[in-house]
């Protein structure tokens, strides 16, 4: 009888002794699932559209600029949209994702979307775009230089500390923070700055069809609401992600969209690196485009 209900139980008692025997391997492969897996349900069929986000402050391009490279190599993606929540950053990492999204434009179409702030080192990034739709709360524009310092001769005199600087050049210790600038390091600086700004309003200008010798009109540092944004020739459209999803899919001629989406571990390594930038930042020192 003893045998009998052995033989009977047999299929029950063989998935228990294994689900024991091999539970933390299946716990591991569960969890490793869970993490690769896609947020959603996939299609059988490869994805045509895809998202690039640049959210938080601009320090470094390299990540970012590989996706995009990546993004215009790829021939299933016909479109990208561009969705920026950034108050900008620094010069050099703006610049190249500026040129990355030029680069990726000449292969298929590109939407850059506002979803909060599109400003200054931001706004730079997304001018190539072949069309820039804004939320319509959203902060566009700041479109200036600046480099900030402090003189804290004062604090080192109190406290007892003497720099002593060894240097070559006249201007290079320019921007030192040990003392107050001298009228010709100032002059240095402010004349590397207004550089650095006709830089940017030239390739505004130009990426956007407007009169670089009127920069007041869209320049200057000045911050537009969308609306305002859309009047001096900033933005194209105002309206909401899935309006900015819907021209993507418009403009790259595809019936069906079927957009492509990160793994879950993706999207918690892009926060986990965000959240990490926003701890960082006070720290970023040199020049920014703000």
């Amino acid at each position: 009888m003893s045998d009998f209900f052995k033989k009977l139980f047999w299929p029950i008692t063989a998935t228990l002794d294994f689900i024991q025997k091999y539970f933390k391997s299946l716990i591991f492969l569960l969890v490793v699932i869970l993490i690769l897996a896609p947020a959603g349900s996939e299609s059988v069929k490869p994805p045509n559209l895809a998202t690039v986000d640049l959210t938080g402050p601009i320090m470094d391009s390299t990540k970012i600029v590989r996706e995009i490279d990546n993004l215009a190599n790829d021939k299933s993606i016909r479109g990208v949209l561009f969705v920026v929540n950034s108050p900008g950053g620094a010069v050099a990492p703006s610049v190249e994702i500026a040129l990355a999204i030029k680069r990726l434009k000449q292969k298929k179409p590109v939407v850059a979307y506002a979803a909060g702030t599109m400003a200054s080192g931001s706004y730079y990034a997304s001018i190539w775009a072949d069309k820039i739709v804004a939320n319509p709360a959203a902060t566009i524009g700041s479109i200036g230089v600046i480099m900030e310092g402090m003189n804290i001769k004062g604090l080192i005199d109190k406290i007892g500390v003497e720099p002593q600087v060894v240097k070559a050049g006249k201007y290079k210790e320019a921007g030192t923070p040990f003392r107050k600038w001298t009228p010709l390091e100032r002059k240095e600086i402010q004349r590397h700055v207004f550089d650095i700004y006709e830089m940017f309003v030239n390739d505004v200008a130009k990426a956007r069809n407007l009169d670089p010798k009127r920069p007041e009109k869209f320049a200057d540092a000045q911050i537009f609401i969308a609306k305002r944004a859309k009047e001096v020739g900033l933005i194209d459209e105002i309206g909401s992600i899935r309006d900015a999803q819907n021209l993507t899919k418009t403009i790259s001629g595809v019936t069906e969209a079927r957009w492509k989406e990160k793994s879950r571990l993706e999207q918690y390594m892009e926060s986990l690196a965000e959240q990490s930038a926003k701890v960082f930042v006070e720290q970023l020192k040199g020049w920014v485009i703000r």
